[in-house]
């Protein structure tokens, strides 16, 4: 019952494209008139059914769980046990690991955004300045 190596090597890089494609349709600008159609027609439509539908493409959590049915289907990979209970386990384990790896991708860009914004600010600054400092005259 115990997981073995392959297993959880197996379980840490599944994850990864897992949590690009999750990440990708949900958040990149590739898919930014898909994305806001979503929001859209989440808020519109008139069945529930409907707009549950139309959401599930614009949080990557609830998106996750989808790529990852997906690819329990095409790489029949199971955790602990080789029948159905390895596919349950799998598919909650590589949700989790996916959006870890989502939520680590997060702090980054959002770490980077912030970098950005404070060379940003100082450039405009150090423009500022250079604009408003006294020039000096030099006479030959």
């Amino acid at each position: 019952m115990y997981a073995s190596q392959h297993e959880i090597l197996a379980l840490f890089i599944i994850a990864l494209p897992i949590a690009t494609i999750a990440w990708t349709i949900t958040h990149e600008e590739l898919f930014k008139e898909f994305h806001d159609s979503c929001i859209e027609k989440s808020k519109s439509c008139q069945r529930l059914y409907e707009r549950k539908f139309f959401y599930l493409f614009t949080c990557e959590f609830c998106f996750s769980h989808y790529v990852t049915a997906l690819f329990l289907i095409i790489t029949r990979y199971k955790l602990l046990f080789p029948d159905w209970r390895g596919y349950l386990i799998s598919g909650f384990s590589l949700v989790w690991v996916a959006n870890i790896y989502i939520a680590l991708f997060t702090l980054l860009r959002l770490d980077l955004r912030k970098e950005r914004i404070q060379i940003d600010s100082t450039e405009n600054s150090v423009q500022h300045k250079s604009k408003n400092a006294p020039r000096e005259i030099h006479r030959i």
